[in-house]
């Protein structure tokens, strides 16, 4: 899948809020795999024509791709071919309509944009999808740049409790495995002895609080 910079960058890129002029585009298209020289009609015409970040990306998409996600399988019909949050992904022949394309997209997961291009169109195809998207999202980042701050990294006081939590689970857990291996009340896994068995155990227990902490931060 991608990742790192260009997984950030066409993040960025698939934005509702992003517009490129003409000069943007042409400069672009320089970088997309077997480009034919056609330039796509802009989505908005007036007062001056501007293209959007999906319409790049829907460059580099093989023609006739068609994918359909939605973040909600609950969700009323209309949210989900119309999610006013971009939610969910909908490509139709090859168009990006709306959706960001997110780790879960095109990161390494089954059933994304990725893997389904590999198994309609082949290792070829999947290929210039890699090296289309990573050219053309590492040139519009390049230009557009990417920054967080030391705030955006500090954690709200609600998600610091519920961190504590997880964390204190995962020491609860973890004293009640030792307290049972020293009383000798520890039941060896198959396989194992009892040593090995608490050392699985504890670190089963304090990589589930550490997920679990994870999980909490990425949700603020």
């Amino acid at each position: 899948g991608i990742v790192q910079d260009s997984l950030c960058g066409i993040y960025k890129l698939c934005r509702r809020d992003v517009f490129l002029t003409k000069d943007q585009v042409m400069n672009i298209m320089l970088w997309v795999p077997d480009w034919d020289g056609a330039v796509p009609p802009p989505a908005i015409l007036k007062p001056r024509p501007r293209w959007t970040g999906k319409q790049i990306i829907s460059m580099i998409l093989p023609p006739g791709l068609n994918l359909l996600r939605v973040d909600k399988d609950s969700a009323p019909l209309s949210e989900k071919f119309s999610p006013l949050a971009d939610g969910g992904v909908l490509v139709h022949g090859g168009q990006l309509l709306y959706g960001m394309f997110s780790k879960k997209t095109v990161g390494a997961s089954g059933g994304g944009v990725i893997h389904i291009i590999f198994n309609e169109y082949g290792w070829e195809a999947a290929v210039s999808f890699f090296n289309g998207a990573q050219r053309v999202v590492n040139y519009w980042l390049l230009h557009n740049g990417f920054s967080i701050g030391i705030g955006d990294t500090i954690p709200d006081q609600k998600t610091i409790e519920r961190i504590e939590i997880a964390v204190r689970k995962g020491k609860e857990e973890v004293e009640q495995l030792s307290t049972s291996a020293y009383d000798n009340e520890l039941e060896p896994l198959p396989g194992m002895n009892i040593r090995e068995t608490f050392e699985s155990k504890v670190s089963r227990a304090l990589n589930n609080a550490r997920e679990e902490a994870g999980s909490e931060t990425e949700k603020s």
